[in-house]
């Protein structure tokens, strides 16, 4: 019985509504359709072969296994070399394809090398078997209003007592055989076939074209476009929403009960995402997901939740799916996110900030200012920024906490707000205008709040939370705001503070669990945008060798794709979390950025600064 691979061995393919992950011994272990938050049709991720797989591999002795990207595109190559010959499996998803085909393209390179094909669709999270019916070059997988379809040149059999279908056959140089699945809906008629040929070059097109236009210059390029890409990826087409990873409950603790569904929209994940495609220059995408925005959180502002369904769904009730056992071991799998009805105060900033830097680098000139928007969230901030909340961090704890990181977001918020009024006010309604010394005033109070109740003399660092001694990795972001310069003496002594007390092996934890807060057992990994903080506090403080050295230690962690989960474990050194994680791609891209801008001779007091100058 075979069960998931290790993360780093998976690379992402995907058709912006949703996405697979495949690992460098040609199994596919996770796909969702049509959308990323749809139920799995292949979930060995998160269980074994009983719930869903589709493998083509060689059937010869293995010598040695090369997994890339095609430079600059989500076309992904596993290359075999085997006794006898070399081949390999060109995997891809159409772009911004009706039907979610998968592509999956065998091609000899040398020799004749066997191969074996085993497709095992299991619906609705691996617990439905499907109908299986066909005539051995097509075939459909049919339960209740789902149903795929299989079209290959190769015959396939059907082993009605596992419910699966096989193919055995040989490639041969200068061969190529195409496998390809779409997913239709029962009632109606399956999609009919495409030219394999023609869909991989204009895919391929189209990630190209898209990453050209990628601003970064410096000498970690490659990185940067990968993760742009990554994002790319995680982003809806149809909607402009950004889910936070492509995957549930991936643990961050192996045999753990930290596992979460991020197949959502969060305001924070996406509004930080939205920064890093700003800072690669890409337009339509900050465009997008302003309208995303505008429709999710339509209404009252204190209904506005934490996060959404990609559609923009306010319910996303959490429940346990007690067949799967988890990845290596590690239940509850849950989908869902009871975190939606949380109250988390800082998500009122996040959204405000890329407002206003979408509209700073002229990303949004042709659209109208969201003046009831603005007005409406920074009101809401003017009522509750006094309240307890969960914070950044989504504590499932008893208690609600004064967080630092959510005051400091209070502040961004309103401050925001006035900067629209003093640079776009021209067309702001005099309601919105006369609010601007209240604002004012209101700053200032939430400021000096933080910097007497926020920093504590004895810990010689702002803390997590007011009259706390404990230590919170979100309070890098300071600087990042525009709140305090990173050379001022209370964020140098916070960052010492946080290198002392909160990092394992070099690497940044988000918070140390033993203290309790977020009321779950068990312990996790660094997390990695944490250690990208920290690389940026360096780069603005002036600690430029610091910084290149996290930095490379960063780059270090990712696989051979180039792709990061949500947090690392130093002693297994195994990343943990959901994957791909749209938060670690962001921190890697504004910290090479930063850098960039650094090295380069200007003074970059904050990331938005450095997109300003490498504009």
């Amino acid at each position: 019985m075979q069960v998931a691979a290790p993360l780093e061995h998976y690379g992402l393919i995907g058709d912006a509504s949703t996405a697979a992950l495949i690992s460098r011994t040609g199994a596919l272990d996770w796909l969702c359709l049509p959308r990323f938050d749809s139920d799995a049709s292949f979930a060995r991720l998160l269980g074994n072969d009983e719930h869903g797989y589709w493998t083509i591999r060689p059937a010869a002795p293995l010598r040695g296994i090369r997994q890339s990207y095609r430079p600059a595109t989500l076309v992904l190559e596993t290359e075999f070399t085997c006794d006898g010959g070399r081949a390999r499996i060109i995997d891809f998803m159409p772009y911004d394809d009706a039907a979610h085909d998968v592509v999956r393209i065998v091609e000899g390179l040398e020799g004749t090398v066997p191969f074996h094909a085993d497709l095992r669709a299991r619906f609705a999270y691996g617990r439905l078997v499907p109908w299986i019916r066909g005539d051995g070059f097509e075939w459909t997988m049919t339960s209740g209003p789902d149903a795929l379809v299989l079209r290959s040149p190769v015959r396939h059999v059907p082993d009605l007592d596992a419910t699966r279908l096989e193919a055995d056959f040989s490639i041969h140089s200068g061969d190529s055989l195409p496998f390809t699945l779409a997913q239709y809906a029962s009632h109606q008629s399956p999609p009919g076939p495409i030219d394999v040929q023609r869909e991989l070059g204009r895919t391929e097109r189209r990630w190209r074209e898209w990453a050209s236009r990628c601003r970064y210059q410096g000498p970690n390029r490659d990185a940067v476009i990968r993760s742009l890409l990554t994002l790319k990826a995680l982003t809806h087409q149809r909607t402009g929403g950004i889910v936070a990873a492509a995957t549930t409950s991936l643990p961050e603790e192996l045999g753990g009960v930290r596992n979460w569904d991020y197949r959502y929209c969060w305001l924070r994940d996406s509004a930080l995402t939205l920064d890093a495609l700003m800072l690669g220059g890409f337009h339509e995408e900050a465009r997008a997901w302003q309208d995303w925005l505008m429709r999710a959180c339509a209404g009252a502002p204190e209904q506005a939740q934490i996060m959404y369904g990609i559609g923009g769904e306010h319910r996303l009730t959490e429940i346990e799916l007690p067949w799967l056992p988890g990845y290596e071991d590690s239940m509850p799998v849950r989908i869902g996110n009871g975190a939606y009805e949380q109250f988390q105060l800082d998500v009122y900033g996040e959204a405000l900030n890329t407002m206003y830097e979408a509209r700073m680098f002229h990303l949004a000139d042709d659209e109208p200012v969201a003046w009831e928007l603005i007005t409406a969230f920074v009101d809401c901030v003017e009522r509750r920024w006094r309240r307890p909340d969960e914070g950044i961090w989504e504590i499932r704890g008893a208690r609600k906490h004064h967080f630092v990181h959510s005051k400091l977001m209070a502040w961004v918020a309103v401050d925001r707000g006035i900067r629209f009024i003093e640079r776009f006010g021209g067309t702001a309604p005099e309601r919105t205008r006369a609010r601007l010394s209240r604002w004012r005033a209101l700053r200032e109070e939430i400021r000096e709040d933080i910097l007497t109740r926020g920093f504590n003399p004895r810990v010689g660092a702002f803390t997590q939370s007011y009259g706390s001694t404990a230590l919170d990795a979100s309070v890098l972001l300071m600087p990042h705001m525009g709140f305090l310069p990173a050379d001022s003496p209370r964020m140098r002594s916070t960052v010492a503070a946080i290198e002392r007390g909160l990092t394992w092996d070099g690497f940044v934890l988000r918070y140390a669990t033993a203290t309790g807060v977020d009321g779950l057992p068990g312990d996790e990994g660094t997390f990695l945008i944490c250690s990208f903080w920290l690389v940026d506090n360096y780069t603005m403080a002036g600690r430029i060798d610091d910084a290149e050295a996290l930095l490379s230690r960063l780059l270090a962690v990712r696989n051979e794709l180039g792709l990061l989960a949500e947090e690392y474990h130093p002693g297994l050194h195994r990343q943990l979390g959901n994957f791909p994680q749209a938060f670690s791609h962001v921190g890697l891209i504004n910290s090479a950025f930063l850098l960039e801008s650094k090295r380069s001779g200007h003074e970059v007091t904050h990331p938005a600064a450095a997109a300003e100058i490498m504009k």
